[in-house]
C-alpha cells in the first residue's frame, strides 16, 4: 500500500456578520451607516494549531470589523481590503478570504465585493509581521 499525501490547514470563518458602516458614494449614503454582511475566512500559519496563541479568536475578527466602522470609507473593495491588512497584522494568520456584501445597493440582487489577501513569502518565511 502506498503512501497517502495529505495537506492540512485550519481556516478560522466567521460568516455573515452583520454591521452597520459608514460607506458609499452617493450624496444620500455619506454620514448614514449602511447595512453590510461580512465573511472573513482567515488561513492560519500553524496548520494544526493546539494553543490558544496558534490560533484567532473570533471575537477579534469582529472587533476589527466593527472598528471600522466608524469612518467613512467611501467603497466597500477599501473596507474590505483594510480590514485584510489588520488581519494580516495578525503573525497567526497567513492568508485570507473575506466577502462583504451591501444588501441595499441595487434593486432585486445582493452587490458585493470578494477579496484574497496573503502574506508576501518572504513575511511567511521570516515570520514577521506585517
Amino acid at each position: 500500500m502506498g503512501k497517502v499525501a495529505s495537506a492540512l490547514s485550519t481556516v478560522v470563518r466567521v460568516r455573515n456578520l452583520s454591521i452597520l458602516a459608514d460607506v458609499g458614494i452617493n450624496i444620500d449614503e455619506i454620514g448614514r451607516r449602511q447595512p453590510l454582511v461580512v465573511d472573513i475566512e482567515a488561513t492560519l500559519r500553524d496548520a494544526a494549531p493546539s494553543r490558544l496563541d496558534e490560533t484567532i479568536d473570533y471575537r477579534r475578527i469582529v472587533a476589527a470589523a466593527q472598528g471600522l466602522c466608524d469612518e467613512h470609507i467611501p467603497l466597500i473593495e477599501d473596507f474590505a481590503i483594510r480590514l485584510g491588512h489588520i488581519c494580516l497584522g495578525w503573525p497567526q494568520v497567513q492568508s485570507l478570504v473575506i466577502a462583504i456584501d451591501k444588501p441595499f445597493a441595487v434593486d432585486r440582487a445582493l452587490a458585493g465585493v470578494r477579496i484574497a489577501m496573503a502574506r508576501d513569502r518572504a513575511s511567511a518565511l521570516e515570520g514577521e509581521k506585517i
